[in-house]
Formats: structure tokens, sequence, C-alpha cells
């Protein structure tokens, strides 16, 4: 029993220890709390100050921005009216001024009315003088005034036709002395380099070939040979039907030459592939790039000429794979230079000075430099830059008058050039050809009134025209000669230029007895 109470007692007390530790406990957090809420309390306040003073620092920051807007629209606002008003100034002062030149214009117009009135009265008073004297010089010269008018036309007319004639004559003599566009040969270039009569003698080379088997072996498989040989020489290789040989055609002479050589040592050979090909053709471009070396070397020991630079050297012996109208350009130059170094002689000159510009004179046509410049300016540069003498220089570049002449050599070039060009059967034409075209300037001349005989002379170069004494003065020989020149120069075809020559002549004969 008494343990039960025991238990019972601890069990109480455990119970009434527990309700008074959840009573303190509560009490203690109810303490607590309420600190915590009045902390909570003071820090939101806290926190709610804070929040009203940034509200308000934003808004004095946007009323500040807004003032400052509003400032600035306020600004463009006045900017604008003043520039309106501006514009309106200068509209009015614009009107004004149009409104004064209104009314000048009228007073103007009025003022020209009346000066136009005034002047048609005048005119009116006029006409009935020139109607007055009119009639009474029909009166007195016995004649209308129609037939006058008739016979002082044609007087007027023939006046008129000599003093065009006296001008044609003064333009001419003047195109005469200051003729340097004839001397510049453009046309002989141009025929040089793309006429047909020159593609067919100077462009084409025929290789001889034993048969049609070589043909076929040059030809190759499919073509590959020919196609081979055409890229490694630049050169078109023609294989028609035209029996035992094969046409090379090409406007560069020394692609041409080296083309011949490396078919010539293919045939020999045997072996014709494209390999062995393009090793024959860079032997024999080789070969031939010493012998036009050789050449020039060989050209200039035997004119006696020295120090030359080995450029210069090497287009001169390009010359003797170039021709000009059928003459070998190297042959040409020789004989410049030789015909040059005589004149000099004769006229106490430097021959040597004036045979170097004649072998040069034509250097310009071998070089591969700017093929758009004349042969004669191109060629003075060449010499220039390879340190020829400036009056050297000058004799190349003024012997066709393309450029002045400042050196006295200059005319020795002009001269034996021309001398040499112009003898007989140096440049060769197709002989038909050259037929038809001074047959056709002859006829030409022979169809106008008054000519009697025509020749074409210096190998077309010049056409000699003779006429009656009796049938054609002297203005209409004058006159002319310009007709046929002009109707020479729109209907046929010729290298260079043409002079014509009107000969008019009175002869007196009488025989002794």
């Amino acid at each position: 029993m008494s343990i039960l109470f025991l238990i019972l007692g601890v069990i109480v007390g455990a119970a009434l220890a527990l309700v008074i530790y959840i009573f303190l406990h509560k009490r203690s957090l109810n303490g607590k709390k309420e600190e915590i809420l009045a902390q909570a309390e003071v820090e939101a306040e806290n926190i709610k100050k804070e929040k009203i003073f940034q509200a308000k620092e934003k808004y004095l920051q946007l009323k500040s921005e807004h003032e400052q807007h509003v400032n600035e629209k306020k600004a463009e606002i006045r900017d604008a009216e003043n520039r309106l008003k501006q514009k309106e100034n200068s509209l009015v002062q614009k009107t004004d001024d149009l409104n004064r030149r209104i009314r000048e214009n009228e007073s103007l117009k009025q003022s020209l009315h009346a000066q136009k009135e005034n002047a048609e009265k005048k005119i009116e008073e006029y006409d009935k003088l020139i109607n007055q004297a009119n009639k009474q010089l029909e009166a007195i010269a016995g004649m209308s005034a129609a037939e006058a008018k008739n016979i002082l036309m044609e007087n007027m007319k023939a006046e008129a036709r000599t003093q065009a004639q006296a001008y044609i004559n003064d333009t001419m003599d003047e195109a005469r002395l200051n003729a340097a566009k004839e001397a510049k040969r453009i046309v002989i270039n141009t025929i040089q380099r793309t006429a047909t009569e020159t593609a067919i003698e100077n462009a084409v080379t025929t290789f001889p070939i034993e048969n049609d088997e070589i043909k076929g072996r040059i030809i190759g498989r499919e073509g590959r040979n020919i196609r081979a040989l055409e890229a490694a020489t630049g050169v078109e290789i023609v294989v028609d039907d035209t029996p035992d040989a094969i046409i090379l055609s090409a406007f560069d002479p020394v692609r041409r030459e080296v083309a011949r050589l490396a078919l010539h040592q293919l045939v020999i050979d045997g072996r014709i592939h494209p390999a062995r090909i393009e090793e024959v053709v860079a032997k024999v471009s080789k070969q031939l790039e010493d012998e036009i070396l050789e050449i020039g070397k060989r050209t200039c020991i035997d004119l006696g000429i020295h120090g030359m630079s080995m450029e210069l050297v090497r287009l001169i012996g390009r010359m003797k794979y170039r021709s000009s109208y059928g003459q070998n350009l190297l042959q040409h130059s020789r004989e410049v230079a030789n015909i040059c170094a005589i004149m000099a002689s004769e006229l106490g000159l430097n021959p040597k000075l004036a045979k170097r510009a004649g072998l040069l004179h034509d250097i310009g046509k071998v070089s591969e430099l700017d093929p758009e410049l004349p042969h004669a300016i191109l060629g003075a540069k060449i010499a220039e830059q390879y340190k020829e003498k400036p009056e050297i220089c000058n004799a190349i570049g003024s012997h066709h008058e393309e450029m002045e002449m400042t050196s006295i050599y200059a005319p020795l070039v002009l001269v034996g050039d021309a001398i040499s060009g112009a003898r007989p059967g140096a440049r060769r034409e197709v002989i038909e050809s050259y037929i038809k075209r001074l047959k056709g300037m002859e006829d030409l001349a022979a169809s106008y009134p008054g000519v009697t005989k025509s020749y074409a002379i210096q190998a077309g170069r010049e056409l000699r025209v003779i006429v009656g004494a009796e049938e054609v003065s002297d203005e209409q020989a004058a006159r002319l000669s310009t007709d046929i020149a002009q109707k020479i120069q729109d209907e046929m075809t010729y290298p260079g230029q043409v002079k014509i020559t009107v000969i008019r002549e009175t002869r007196s004969v009488a025989y002794a007895k």
C-alpha cells in the first residue's frame, strides 16, 4: 500500500511539475513574442520612413527632369517661332520685291509697246522710201528689180566662189605646213598589223611534209600533238586538204619561226608526243634567242657601231623576222643607216651618230612594250631607256614627224627612211591589186571635164593630172585638185596618202622653115 501511494505521489508530483513547466514556458514565449512584435514595429517604422524619404527624393528628381524637359521644349518652340518670324519677314521682303518688279515690268512693257509702234511706223516709212527708190532706179536703169537682183546674185556667187577657193588654198597651204597628222602614218601601221593582204603575205608560213603519214603523226591521237604544239608556240596550225604542206599562222614572225624549226626537228627525230614537243620548243626557243642576239651583234659589227645595250642589240636581231610591205625590216634599217651616214659625211656631221640613229629608227616595231603607241615614239622611249644620246632619241621619235625635230640628225633619218622605202622593188604588193589601184586612180581623174591626161606615179603615192588651158582656169584647177582628192579619199582604199597635182599649161608652137 505504501508503495502504491508512493507511486501515485510521484506521478502526481511529475504531473504538477509538468503543468508548472508548461505554464512558465508559455509565459516566457508570450514575453518573447511581445518583444519580437515591438522590434518588428520599430523596424517597420524605420522602413516606412526610409521609403517615404526615397519617394520624396524620386519625386524631386522627376520634378526636376520634367521641368528641364519643359524648358527644352519651350526653347525649341521659341527657336521655331524665331525661324517662322524670319521666314515671314523674308517672304514679306520678297513679296515687296516681286511687286516692285511687276510694276517695273509693266512700265517697261508700256515703254516697249510705244517703241514698237514707233518702229513699225518707221519701217512703213522706210518701205515706202525703198519702193520709191526702186521705182526710180528701175526707170533710170531700164530693168526690173528681179532682173537686177539676178544679175547681182550671179556676180555675188562668182565673187563668193573666188573668195572661197582662195580661202581653201590658204587653208591647204597652212595644213601642208602643219601636217603632223599626215606624218604619223597611223593608217600604214594599222594596215601592217591587220590588213588582209598583209596578213596573207606576212602572217603565214608553209611547212612542207613528205606524205600524209607524217601529217597524221603531227596531228596525233585526237589532235593532242597539234594542241600541244599550239599551246607551246602560240601559233595556229592549219592542217587541211593541201597536199604535202601544213600552214603555220601567227602575226608574230618569231613565234612562227620557233614553230617551223620545232616541227622540222620533230619530223627528223620521229618522236612526236606532247612531252617531246614541249622539250623541243623550249630548246628551239633558246637557240633562236641566241641566234637573234648573234644577228644583232653581227649587224652592229658590220656597221661599225659599238657600245650599244644588249637589249637594243637583241631588238635589232628580231628585225630579221619582221617585214613591212614585203621589205625585210633589218635590211631596211641597214639601208637607212648607210644612207644617213653618207648624207652626214657630205654635210660635215658625225656619220657614226647618223648611222646609229638610222639603224635604230624602227626599233619600236619589234618591241613588245605598249603596242598602242606609234612605233616612232615607242622607239624613242626605248632608246632613251637604254641611255642613247638625246639627238639619237629625237631622230628616232621624229622620223615620221610625230615629235618635234630638235636634232640635226632627225631630217637625215626621215629622208633616209623615205629613200629606202620608196625605191623601186623595195616594197612588195599583190601585183593585181597594185595595178588595179593605179588604174582606178587614173580613171577617176580622167572622168572630170577638162582633164586630158592623168598619171599615177611613185607607186600610187602621187597622181598628176594634166588639164587643158582653154577649158580650165587657174581657180578651177585648184578646185579640181581638191575635188579629186576628196573623191579618192571617199571611194578608194590606199596606204598612206596620195598627192594630187593638177598641171595647167599653155603651149605655143611655131615652126621655122
